[in-house]
């Protein structure tokens, strides 16, 4: 089991014919991930990689049972293509794409809402690094060779930190059942909560680990949600402890704004709901072997 995405899950590349778009399937096939088509305005009726390529993400379903798309779109033109990808049905899509405008993604999450929650499209991102199960399939951009197939589940609003987690618990032979990152935009398609509840009914995952940052209130109602609906242990951190009121840091969405939008503030409201937290970054992969020890005597690392 995994969530989300498996070997079977049939792919679809936006923008499978630019450079990104190129590397990046190339690198999903090799991975194992079941990759399609693509999309590109204008070039329907060719092959890219060995894969069709359709002028609509409607073309591309039609064709060949697509599923789930990764996006590689301008931000100008992100939006629309989002938009384009929930009306031809396809149920996930992941927006590698940073720099989307703010009021762009208001009319996404607002289109999205138009369809029942039975047939609504899932977004994860945008501006993240997108979803792996180790093993199974890839729909982003992370470096495959890091993770190790297991049982427990990454979320990270940080691309980078998710890699590093996942490269400090594969050296203590802790493995991944599915990481997925959330982006780090103001806006996001998915929230930490949304994946949470995938990973507590995957039978896979005995664990996850939550990565947050400064900025915005969705580690505070994860941590709420947590204490009344998670069975399994959660392991949180935020990043940004040094960060200084009101500059960026990083990440759109990552600026404190208001009371409970600091790392300390977010931190301590981590513990109060009863989550481990990871004293540092350095410390991910130690502080996950420690909580599986405790709340499993024997875990599964493949």
């Amino acid at each position: 089991m995994s969530i989300l995405i498996d070997e079977k899950t049939p792919i679809i590349v936006q923008g499978i014919t630019g450079e990104k778009g190129s590397f990046h399937a190339k690198e999903m096939i090799e991975c194992g991930s079941k990759v399609v088509g693509g999309v590109t305005p204008g070039k329907g009726g060719t092959t890219h990689l060995g894969l069709p390529v359709f002028n609509t993400v409607k073309d591309a379903v039609r064709a060949t049972g697509a599923e789930a798309s990764l996006a590689f779109v301008a931000p100008a033109f992100a939006a629309d293509a989002i938009m384009e990808a929930a009306d031809a049905g396809i149920r996930l899509v992941c927006s590698i794409t940073d720099g989307i405008p703010a009021q762009d993604m208001m009319r996404v999450k607002r289109y999205l809402m138009r369809y029942p929650k039975d047939r609504r499209t899932l977004l994860v991102g945008p501006n993240c690094a997108g979803i792996i199960s180790p093993g199974k399939a890839m729909l982003g951009i992370m470096p495959s060779n890091i993770y190790m197939r297991g049982n427990v589940g990454i979320i990270s609003r940080s691309g980078t930190l998710g890699y590093e987690a996942a490269s400090q618990m594969k050296a203590l032979g802790i493995g991944v059942s599915t990481s997925v990152g959330i982006g780090g935009d103001p806006i996001n398609g998915s929230s930490f909560a949304d994946h949470l509840a995938l990973f507590e009914q995957d039978p896979e995952t005995v664990a996850v680990l939550m990565i947050g940052e400064i900025g915005g209130a969705q580690e505070a109602e994860a941590a709420a949600w947590i204490q009344k609906n998670m069975t399994k242990p959660v392991v949180g951190f935020v990043a940004g402890l040094t960060a200084p009121k009101g500059r960026r840091m990083g990440h759109a969405g990552a600026i404190i704004s208001a009371v409970g939008d600091s790392a300390a503030e977010k931190t301590e409201i981590m513990k109060s709901y009863g989550l481990t937290v990871a004293p540092s970054p350095g410390e991910f992969g130690t502080t996950m072997a420690s909580v599986l020890a405790t709340a499993k005597p024997q875990r599964m690392s493949a």
